[in-house]
C-alpha cells in the first residue's frame, strides 16, 4: 500500500493530484487552508482526529469569480470529491465565510464520486454545507459551460457518512445522490434569520433509495429557536429521506417538514419517519406508503 504523509504549509492539492490511485495520504495535525478537488480514485484521507486537522476555505455564493461571474453555490465548495472509491476519516471540512443571510451559499464539502465514505469527521458550514451530487438534471442543462463537465456528472452517485457531525443552518445536507447517515449529529447553528431546513433532497422519481438518516441525533446550538428547523422540504419534485431511530432536541418543528415556499412538492415529496412521530404533516409519511 502507497502511502504519503504531508504537514499544514505543503501544497495540499498538489499532493492530491500526484498520489497514485488506491493511496493511503496522511494529514498530520494542523490547518490546511486552501481549496482541494480530488480528481484520483481510491484514495483515503487521513487526519489526526477531527479537532486536530482541519481543511478550511472561505468562498461563498455571492462573492465574484475571475471570470467576472457569482461563485454560485457549486463553485462554493472548500473540498470538491470527483473520483469514485474515495474515503476520508479523523479530520474536519469547513467553509467559514459566515454570514450567509448577506452572502448567499457557502459548501464545505461536495460529493461527485460514487462509493464515497467518511467517518468521525466534522463538515462545518452554514447555509449548504453538505452537497451530495449528482445535480439535478436541469441544473446539469443550466449550468452547461460554467460549470466544469466533472461537476456535471449525470449518473446515480452513493455515499456514506458514519459518526460524523454535520452543522449548518439552511438546506445543509442536499443534493441528488443516494446517502446513508449513521450515528451521526445533525447540529443547526445559530442563523439570523431564525428559520432553518436540515435535508433538501432532489431525488428523480425512480430513485427508491434517497438520504436515509438511521440512528442520527439532531442537535442545535444554545441560540437556535424552539420549534424553528425542519427536518426537510423538497428541493425538487419526488425528494426522498427517511428518518429511522432518531432523536430530536426542541429546535425540530413539530409539523417536522416543509413543501418549499409556494410550490406544490407536498403532493411528490417522499418523507418518512419510523416510528411516526405524533403532529407531522400529513403529506409526509403518506408519500413513501403509496
Amino acid at each position: 500500500m502507497h502511502e504519503i504523509h504531508i504537514r499544514p504549509g505543503e501544497d495540499l492539492q498538489a499532493v492530491l493530484e500526484s498520489a497514485p490511485a488506491g493511496a493511503t495520504v496522511y494529514l498530520a495535525e494542523g490547518e490546511y487552508r486552501q481549496k482541494v478537488m480530488i480528481t484520483v480514485p481510491g484514495l483515503t484521507i487521513v487526519g489526526q482526529g477531527a479537532e486536530k486537522t482541519v481543511i478550511a476555505w472561505d468562498d461563498y455564493a455571492q462573492k465574484i469569480h475571475a471570470d467576472g461571474k457569482e461563485y454560485n453555490t457549486f463553485r462554493t465548495w472548500t473540498v470538491a470529491v470527483c473520483a469514485d472509491g474515495v474515503t476520508m476519516r479523523d479530520l474536519s471540512i469547513v467553509n467559514d465565510a459566515l454570514h450567509p443571510e448577506v452572502k448567499g451559499q457557502e459548501v464545505a464539502l461536495t460529493v461527485y464520486g460514487d462509493d464515497f465514505a467518511m467517518a468521525d469527521c466534522v463538515l462545518s458550514s452554514t447555509q449548504d454545507t453538505l452537497f451530495v451530487g449528482p445535480l439535478p438534471k436541469d441544473l446539469i442543462a443550466r449550468y452547461d459551460g460554467f460549470l466544469p463537465d466533472i461537476l456535471r456528472q449525470d449518473r446515480l452517485l452513493r455515499q456514506r457518512f458514519d459518526r460524523c457531525r454535520i452543522e449548518g443552518t439552511v438546506d445543509y445536507i442536499f443534493g441528488c445522490g443516494d446517502a446513508v447517515f449513521t450515528d451521526c449529529e445533525i447540529r443547526n447553528v445559530y442563523d439570523a434569520r431564525h428559520i432553518g431546513y436540515a435535508a433538501a433532497p432532489a431525488h428523480a422519481l425512480e430513485q427508491t433509495e434517497g438520504f436515509l438518516f438511521r440512528n442520527c441525533r439532531f442537535t442545535c446550538d444554545d441560540g437556535v429557536d424552539t420549534d424553528s428547523i425542519y427536518l426537510a422540504r423538497p428541493w425538487r419534485d419526488y425528494g426522498l429521506a427517511r428518518f429511522v431511530d432518531c432523536q430530536y432536541d426542541r429546535h425540530i418543528a413539530t409539523v417536522g417538514f416543509d413543501k418549499w415556499n409556494d410550490t406544490h412538492r407536498d403532493e411528490t415529496a417522499r418523507f418518512i419517519e419510523q416510528p411516526a412521530v405524533p403532529g407531522r404533516v400529513a403529506w409526509a409519511n403518506r408519500q413513501t406508503e403509496a
